[in-house]
């Protein structure tokens, strides 16, 4: 990795040191215009406070007496235009309710009208049984009345707008003064933000980013990447963390590559092991199905092989399965397949063979393994037979091939073993 170097430094200082040297400038100068805002703030919270706490209140007490006077005025229209005494009556229940409502008898003015606005209507209700005419003549006095109360009714709701008018000013002025001083603690913001900025994208945002490209193509198929030096110890830790990085994904590719050729073989004989090979061969009869080319496989098993274990051991047994897996790699095709089955059970495939072509090569592998000496622990040589069934594999699933093949090795068995036996197509023995 590259030495550490220096940026350029800030009063002196290096680049750790400076950006924070940057961030208490920037707290302080940021810290005063936040104080002298907080000024205002407050200046702004207490006149909202007497707002709400006084002048809100007021400003109700205005509105449900405005509300009132206008249902006094209402009730009274009610008093004149209902049909019937006791309508009249309903009404004049209602007007008495609310000219006694605390609202109205707070305010000298509303409750003085209001009581004069209850006796007229007292008077008028009374002598409207008697006298109708009398009554009818009344209600020019009433719309008198009436117009009163209406003016009344805007009088209070004018004073109740304008209870807010000071404190709404106040507010305003504060508001006002607020915004000055923050628009200029915005452009101290800018400046510092434009130096942060600009150090932050030559001594990180840069560094980033070319770490960034390193981390996206980092593969073992690539040399390791390598860095411009840079001033910053952190960038520097990371830039060897990826190289470490690096090297650790060329051993993990050691080690897997080693864990998949174990997964792959059998541990004993070094071939293709049963789940591998079903795959490798399930994708080759695919292939040689889709572009209609031959393909056959074989089901092969050592003769007499238990006999051989139970005469001469295990560890002589093992010796046999692993010197036939060598005579198989010796006397097969690069391109041919074979894998321990199970036990002493060997599967084969043939690409691009013919059952025909498929039988010459196990007839001649059959003919050397039987007069191949196998050297067993104890020092003695032995010899095994092979027997093998042979099945077109070119039309039919890997699963129904193997079957068929299975079937033509045990008839090979009951023909006395040691031999090739074939199945035709629709898996009968031939």
């Amino acid at each position: 990795m590259a030495p550490l170097t220096f940026i350029p430094r800030l009063s002196g200082l290096r680049a750790g040191h400076a950006f924070g040297f940057l961030g208490a400038a920037f707290i302080l100068a940021f810290g005063i215009m936040v104080a002298l805002v907080a000024l205002d703030q407050q200046r702004v919270l207490e006149a909202t406070a007497r707002l709400q706490e006084q002048t809100v209140p007021e400003i109700i007490r205005y509105q449900r007496l405005a509300r009132n006077l206008e249902q006094l005025r209402q009730e009274g229209e009610r008093v004149f235009s209902a049909g019937t005494p006791q309508a009249r009556q309903q009404a004049m229940f209602v007007v008495t309710l609310v000219a006694s409502h605390p609202s109205v008898l707070e305010h000298k003015e509303a409750a003085d009208l209001a009581r004069q606005t209850e006796r007229f209507l007292i008077d008028v209700v009374r002598h409207s049984a008697r006298d109708a005419q009398a009554f009818a003549a009344s209600y020019d006095e009433w719309q008198r009345l009436a117009g009163r109360l209406g003016i009344l009714v805007d009088d209070v709701s004018i004073q109740g707008i304008n209870l807010a008018t000071a404190d709404l000013t106040d507010v305003a002025g504060a508001m006002r003064l607020a915004r000055y001083k923050l628009t200029a603690a915005l452009l101290v913001v800018s400046l510092f933000l434009v130096v942060f900025l600009f150090l932050v994208r030559g001594h990180l945002i840069h560094p980033l980013q070319r770490i960034d490209r390193a981390l996206s193509s980092l593969s073992v198929d690539r040399p390791a990447p390598e860095f411009r030096p840079s001033a910053m110890v952190e960038i520097q830790v990371v830039e060897e963390a990826i190289g470490e990085l690096h090297a650790s994904l060329l051993e993990n590719e050691v080690a897997r590559h080693a864990l998949e050729k174990l997964a792959n073989k059998d541990g004993l004989t070094g071939l293709m092991n049963r789940r591998h090979f079903l795959q490798t061969a399930d994708t080759e009869l695919q292939r040689a199905q889709r572009y209609q080319r031959p393909v056959t496989v074989g089901m092969a098993d050592l003769d007499f092989f238990k006999k051989l274990n139970d005469t001469y051991g295990h560890a002589a047994g093992d010796a046999v399965l692993r010197a036939f897996a060598e005579l198989a790699n010796e006397m097969l095709r690069q391109s041919d397949f074979v894998c321990r089955y199970g036990g002493e059970e060997f599967a084969f495939l043939f690409p691009e063979s013919t059952l025909v072509e498929a039988e010459k090569l196990a007839e001649r592998f059959r003919a050397r393994c039987a007069d191949y000496d196998i050297r067993i622990p104890d020092g003695r040589l032995v010899r095994v037979t092979l027997s093998m069934g042979l099945a077109d594999a070119s039309a039919c699933p890997i699963e129904v091939a193997l079957r068929r093949a299975d079937e033509a090795l045990y008839m090979a068995k009951r023909q006395g073993r040691n031999r090739i036996v074939l199945a035709d197509a629709s898996g009968t023995v031939a």
